[in-house]
């Protein structure tokens, strides 16, 4: 899933984002770099009205995880040629580089938090007495409890503060199975005879193994899988069924017909079939994978894990009732504290590609991070259902 969500910036969030940031000099009382489309604009406003009038506040949108992500080694001399060309930029006369001073919180999504953690560009985050942090489900509690290595421990310590999420989904051409008779509901669809080369889905092997392993039965973050009864030509049957793998143009084939389903992100189908009313979507029944937007904290010089305290009025904002509605209907994807916010809007409950029902969502998983034998497990199974013919 590194390769997640590109979004255009728009002219309100635009002019919104240039409000909130002023001059964000030195006294900027809260930084924040956002990954865009992830916040609401108004969220943002409610934010500034509520809690800062009088102080500076600076919200950044980047259009990529990834540019999140250089900006993360940047400050820890990790990206050296980038942040020599900075240093060199900063010497020069009537040249301001404020815009690359360290933020106090940033969006990583949970793909990336291992990683993250490995190699200390992040520190933990001092969320326990945070109010709305006992009121969060307790499968996002333990995503972010890792030890010092990334893992997964739930006694370890917290990394973050999860505040958005979506789903791998089923996305179809409404008009072209008309004339099949039948829609999709299950992974298993994916393998029958009248979608043969009708199929594109994103070039992420966790996903894509993750999705046939669903199919048979097991999780998405199986190990051993050469000990798992006909995965291997499972695999290589569906490659025989796609016809255009990639994680950029998985969607514009569906559009056009090329393709009459497509496998990917629910943060890219949700918005194209707001505007293609033949582009339907499913969430499949034996369960899919999920990912969550993270606030993650830039680890510091002195690594002081005491958050200010507007850093956690933010995080606790963003858990509120009003925030929890707003980023669930505004921006394509669902708040974690929908299942235990007592009101929530009726468009949310009644959307199941946002409020999944109980009985699949208990047959969803993150995709969790592997030990170094698996992972090599999982690539060589991937290349070898890629070149089977």
């Amino acid at each position: 899933m590194l390769s997640r969500r590109s979004f255009l910036i728009s002219a309100g969030t635009l002019a919104l984002t240039q409000l909130l940031s002023g001059c964000d000099n030195h006294s900027t009382a809260l930084r924040v770099l956002l990954l865009q489309g992830s916040i609401p604009p108004q969220l943002l406003k409610a934010f500034y009205q509520q809690f800062s009038k009088d102080q500076s506040l600076s919200f950044k949108p980047t259009a990529q995880l990834k540019d999140i992500w250089k900006q993360l080694q940047s400050w820890q001399g990790k990206n050296k040629t980038s942040q020599g060309f900075k240093d060199w930029l900063g010497k020069l006369p009537l040249i301001n580089d404020n815009s690359h001073k360290m933020s106090d919180l940033v969006t990583l999504g949970d793909a990336w938090l291992g990683k993250a953690i490995q190699d200390k560009l992040i520190q933990p985050l001092t969320l326990t007495e945070i109010a709305n942090w006992q009121k969060l489900d307790s499968r996002w509690q333990a995503l972010v409890k890792r030890d010092e290595a990334g893992n997964l421990d739930l006694e370890g310590q917290v990394w973050g503060a999860p505040y958005r999420w979506g789903t791998t989904l089923i996305a179809y051409h409404s008009d072209q199975f008309e004339t099949l008779g039948w829609t999709p509901t299950n992974w298993g669809d994916l393998w029958r005879e009248e979608l043969r080369h009708r199929i594109a889905v994103v070039d992420q092997p966790r996903e894509i193994i993750g999705l046939t392993l669903k199919k048979l039965g097991y999780s998405y973050n199986s190990p051993n899988l050469s000990q798992i009864p006909n995965l291997s030509s499972q695999l290589q049957a569906l490659n025989q069924q796609i016809k255009y793998y990639s994680s950029r143009y998985y969607l514009q084939p569906l559009i056009i017909g090329d393709v009459w389903l497509s496998v990917g992100w629910s943060s890219d189908i949700l918005p194209l079939m707001a505007k293609n009313r033949k582009i339907k979507a499913i969430i499949p029944q034996s369960g899919t994978s999920l990912w969550t937007d993270i606030w993650v904290q830039p680890r510091a010089e002195k690594n002081n894990i005491n958050l200010s305290t507007l850093t956690k009025q933010w995080i606790n904002f963003c858990w509120q009732e009003s925030s929890v509605n707003q980023i669930s209907l505004l921006t394509d994807g669902a708040s974690p504290m929908i299942y235990t916010t007592p009101t929530i809007s009726t468009k949310i409950q009644t959307n199941p590609l946002l409020f999944v029902e109980k009985h699949i969502m208990n047959n969803c998983d993150f995709i969790e991070p592997l030990s170094e034998q698996n992972k090599q497990e999982y690539e060589f199974f991937w290349k070898e259902m890629r070149n089977s013919k």
